[in-house]
């Protein structure tokens, strides 16, 4: 075997068309190539690898055992050049070459599944990573620069490092476990009924909105409030979509109470002050809030 190999991708190439289409002709034609081309090519590939990859004492062409583990090695490769392609033709754009996203727990699956879908249609090449957990702590990782973005549920006033961007909003609702005493039949409750009974709510420093009980549990999840709502240890303003997900297996009961205005909750996205966003986040903010619109819609 040669001590510098001499092999190129091209011939890489032809020895995958080849071992695909089982013979030099379907494989040149496959290619565009004169099928002297590929026969040539071929030859070159095994000299300098040292190796037979097809054996040709047959009528039909037949890959060697050592042409099907180097067969392995060429998908591979060529795998790793189109990535190496596309990566450099993302950077060439000026789009970045990672993302970190923080995003808030209690937003909707649904348009944020189809958000990331669409980002890896329209740029496969970057390399994503997300952060998920509560409104806080969304603030607090593009705060701390591990997120150069979030998606955020309003919960207050945003970090004073952080700018922000108004999108969508998420409708908010009361919500009680089937068996605790305030599943009325007709679901209608007063303050003072409410106030009588443990309140669950989110853990917001410096914030106590909407709380009316005595009685007060506080969680950073609101998907942990919902699990304890659905376990009849009180009752919770919750984002109807959490109480969606959760309301199948636990059977929660929506609750009407005039005296309360339950205003929707609104989604932002968060950036640190004195940064520029990006093509790909710019295309992020005005999708998702899209997306969020239609989510509402339907």
């Amino acid at each position: 075997m040669k001590p510098d190999f001499e092999w190129t991708l091209d011939r890489l190439r032809h020895f995958v068309a080849v071992a695909d289409c089982g013979s030099m002709t379907a494989a040149a034609r496959s290619l565009g190539r004169a099928q002297s081309a590929v026969s040539m090519s071929i030859g070159l590939l095994e000299a300098d690898l040292g190796l037979e990859l097809f054996e040709r004492s047959s009528r039909n062409l037949q890959i060697t055992p050592a042409g099907e583990v180097m067969l392995g090695e060429a998908r591979e490769l060529l795998l790793q050049a189109q990535a190496l392609e596309m990566r450099a033709q993302v950077l060439a754009r000026g789009q970045p070459a990672q993302l970190a996203v923080a995003i808030d727990e209690a937003l909707p699956c649904l348009p944020v599944a189809q958000l990331l879908s669409e980002l890896a249609q329209r740029n496969g090449a970057i390399a994503l990573s997300t952060l998920c957990g509560s409104s806080k702590e969304v603030a607090n990782y593009v705060m701390q620069r591990r997120a150069q973005i979030g998606f955020q549920i309003d919960r207050g006033a945003a970090l004073p490092e952080c700018a922000q961007h108004f999108m969508s909003t998420v409708p908010q609702k009361i919500y009680v476990a089937a068996h605790h005493p305030l599943a009325v039949p007709d679901a209608r409750v007063t303050c003072k009924a409410l106030a009588a009974h443990r309140q669950i709510v989110a853990q917001i420093d410096g914030m106590d909105e909407s709380i009316i009980s005595p009685q007060v549990w506080r969680f950073d999840s609101s998907y942990m409030i919902a699990d304890m709502v659905a376990a009849g240890v009180g009752w919770a303003i919750l984002p109807e979509n959490v109480a969606n997900y959760v309301r199948p297996y636990h059977r929660l009961v929506e609750l009407h109470c005039e005296e309360m205005v339950m205003p929707p909750l609104v989604v932002r996205m968060l950036w640190l002050q004195g940064t520029s966003l990006d093509e790909t986040s710019r295309w992020m903010q005005e999708r998702f809030a899209q997306l969020q619109g239609g989510a509402q819609a339907a």
